[in-house]
């Protein structure tokens, strides 16, 4: 329950950390699309969400693909391990209920991610909209192809559950596919259907309040402690590794990605430390589980090169993503999945001999890459036909705080 509460902090360093890069008239707007994202998607996953994840029903549809998104339905019906407390008609535990708490905050924070491909462009009302289709039909199946744990048998009590972990063997402790690839890819997708930004060009805009980006980082950080050694679900030696690598890997990111800063630009920025900061959390997400220390440090200067080219790629193959999701998520994920399969212990390349691992890794992270992509541009082209996603140039340029709020983020008066 405390790490659930420090990962729901995460979706607040988000909305600032993507909010201090974004031009101040968008700066209201930017952090709503993370804020709405934690109303809505936190209601959807006690309605049906986490039913269509983790249901203890049988599955649906598709075995081992989608859970049943009525077995549990309003978490209105047993989501105990082991026996429980009652409480009218509902059976309580309190691992079922803190673990349905501590998976609602993966959600909500994936969906906030894909916010920052499509900054200072989009209208509120439409983000919503896609907001809640996206989490039904790509973040909860997804889930549920990672994460999902039927109750009650197997190792540690729980079944086999989702195809990509407990299928193919993929190593994701705690989301580098379900979280970062799934939202990167959504937020390239998203991008290719709103166009670019008014003047897009290297250098177009500066970062309106560095400070607040820099505490978003902070926030995420910290946040991210319970985000991957809550993810073991105990105090033990695996979370205690899980800590030490969430500690060491986006340390090392930020040496990386300002080296490469230093020799393409001629000065290290403090925004560029919090994006090597972020990148190296990211790729450690799937594998601070099963990476000794000393990996980690290797996958995080990694990252943190990798990071601070990509995020030039937008230039070069002319899609917008304003915030670098795709970048740093995208990629920072496909790198920290990927790179289990060469150094992680016992059953990477180094040590087992064998390509087993890393064909796994590299199955999993592109089935998620291309279901996200293809789900999230379909979705985004009917919402951009029906409804209007992006705002027009003149909204853009005038500011969408105003146009689509009504409010300023820095109200100066005499």
């Amino acid at each position: 329950m405390v790490a659930a509460a420090l990962v729901l902090l995460m979706t607040p360093g988000v909305a600032f950390f993507y909010g201090g890069m974004v031009k101040a008239k968008s700066v209201i707007s930017m952090m709503m699309m993370s804020f709405g994202a934690m109303g809505l998607v936190g209601v959807l996953w006690v309605i049906y969400g986490y039913s269509m994840s983790f249901s203890s029903g049988s599955d649906w549809l598709i075995p081992h693909v989608l859970a049943n998104p009525f077995a549990d339905f309003l978490l209105h019906k047993e989501i105990s391990f082991s026996g429980g407390t009652a409480v009218g008609n509902m059976t309580t535990d309190i691992h079922g209920l803190a673990f349905a708490g501590f998976q609602a905050t993966f959600a909500i924070i994936t969906v906030a991610l894909i916010s920052g491909a499509i900054a200072d462009r989009a209208k509120f009302g439409p983000w919503m909209v896609f907001a809640g289709v996206w989490a039904t039909l790509v973040y909860f199946p997804v889930a549920s192809w990672v994460f999902n744990f039927t109750i009650g048998k197997g190792p540690h009590g729980y079944s086999d559950g989702g195809w990509s972990v407990f299928g193919l063997g993929v190593n994701d402790f705690a989301g580098g596919t379900a979280v970062h690839i799934n939202a990167g890819a959504a937020g390239l997708a998203l991008a290719l259907v709103l166009g670019k930004r008014v003047g897009f060009a290297k250098g177009m805009t500066k970062p309106h309040n560095v400070p607040l980006t820099l505490l978003g980082a902070a926030l995420l950080w910290f946040g991210w402690f319970g985000f991957n050694a809550g993810s073991e679900g105990a105090a033990d030696g695996i979370s205690a590794l899980a800590w030490i690598n969430t500690m060491v890997a986006p340390a090392a990111g930020i040496l990386g990605w300002l080296v490469v800063e230093k020799f393409k630009d001629g000065k290290p920025t403090s925004i560029g430390a919090a994006s090597g900061a972020v990148a190296g959390l990211v790729a450690i997400t799937p594998a601070c589980n099963i990476l000794t220390p000393g990996w980690a440090i290797v996958l995080g200067i990694l990252v943190g090169v990798v990071c601070a080219f990509a995020i030039d790629l937008k230039f070069k193959l002319g899609f917008d993503d304003s915030l670098d999701v795709v970048g740093i998520h995208l990629v920072g994920g496909l790198v920290g999945t990927l790179y289990i399969g060469i150094f992680g212990s016992g059953i990477g390349l180094i040590d087992s001999g064998s390509f087993y691992q890393l064909g796994a890794q590299a199955l999993g992270a592109f089935g998620v890459l291309i279901y996200s992509f293809v789900l999230a541009y379909a979705i985004g082209w009917v919402i951009q036909k029906t409804m209007g996603f992006r705002i027009t140039n003149e909204d853009e340029v005038a500011g969408v705080d105003t146009v689509v709020h009504g409010e300023e983020g820095y109200a100066l008066v005499d």
